[in-house]
């Protein structure tokens, strides 16, 4: 499990937990957070291998990891479960979204300092081997996937207009039918 999927000891035990349950309902990871706060939320993001995920997905998934994590009980409080998609401007938590979203502005900060900075800022050219690769003003960097600590897409009307694209020919929506665009973090809740 990658720090990029679940970043702390907790985050990654739970995620060693949940991962199983979200790849037998025929979808992946993406994202686990444990979030503080006076009622700490469990954030689940998930998607199909293919990409994307509907409402009732989202449902199944919460209520079989709700069913186990009762049984393992590996948070102490109480808590609020939120299982979402990884929306428009998502977190890159995994290799192969570097290559899907190729082409496309993204936000990368390191976990060391590389020549200077941490914080890096461009457009996505894919990767080679373990590299992630980033198109800067100065030209095309490589970042090792193991040296990124944050990385998600910046919302652009590029990818807007691609996202619209996708689910139109995955018949999310019909011709002419209206979709509800939110700007957020991909913490939306369903």
């Amino acid at each position: 499990m990658t720090n990029l999927i679940a970043k702390t000891a907790l985050d990654r035990r739970m995620a060693d937990i949940v991962a199983p349950i979200v790849e037998d309902l025929g979808f992946e990871l993406v994202r686990l957070r444990l979030q503080s706060g006076e009622t700490p939320t469990l954030q689940i993001m998930a998607e199909r291998p293919e990409g994307g995920i509907e409402v009732d997905d989202c449902g199944a998934i919460s209520n079989a990891v709700s069913a186990v994590l009762d049984v393992e009980d590996p948070i102490i409080e109480a808590y609020h479960l939120e299982v979402s998609s990884p929306g428009i401007d998502r977190p890159l938590t995994r290799l192969k979204d570097f290559e899907t979203f190729d082409t496309f502005e993204a936000k990368i900060e390191t976990s060391e300092m590389i020549d200077g900075q941490k914080r890096f800022r461009g457009t996505l050219a894919g990767v080679d081997g373990d590299e992630v690769l980033l198109t800067i003003d100065q030209g095309t960097i490589g970042l090792k996937f193991d040296w990124l600590a944050e990385a998600k897409l910046i919302l652009t009307d590029e990818l807007i207009k691609e996202m619209l694209r996708q689910r139109k020919a995955a018949g999310s929506y019909a011709d002419g039918g209206q979709v509800d665009i939110e700007q957020s973090s991909g913490s939306e809740e369903d």
